[in-house]
């Protein structure tokens, strides 16, 4: 898989830490690049590098206002991470319950 087709993916998206920390920020609104660069220790460049790649994935929306670049959450594409998740979650409760079970009987 391309880099470029790779970067589409929600799922190698969210793959990266700063990437995910970036979706943080943005749950309390919508942020320029420079607000969103700042907890990081990285370049501008860099964290928009990362912000293509969620723009890319669907997961971020931007636009321009004068010469600065405002981007925002969009939540969308996480409802089929969820849903894949949630599979995975009730199997776990499942198992978990029945160790749970297995250890009160021993």
């Amino acid at each position: 898989m391309s880099r470029q087709n790779a970067s589409a993916d929600p799922y190698y998206a969210i793959a990266d830490p700063t990437r995910r920390a970036i979706l943080d920020r943005l749950r309390t609104g919508e942020q320029s690049v420079t607000n969103l660069a700042q907890p990081f220790s990285m370049s501008l460049p860099a964290i928009s590098q990362h912000l293509q790649i969620l723009a890319e994935a669907g997961l971020v929306k931007q636009r321009r206002v004068g010469r600065q670049r405002l981007y925002r959450l969009n939540p969308e594409p996480l409802k089929q991470i969820s849903s894949w998740v949630a599979c995975y979650e009730q199997f776990w409760e499942e198992k978990l319950d029945a160790l749970g079970r297995y250890l009160e009987e021993s």
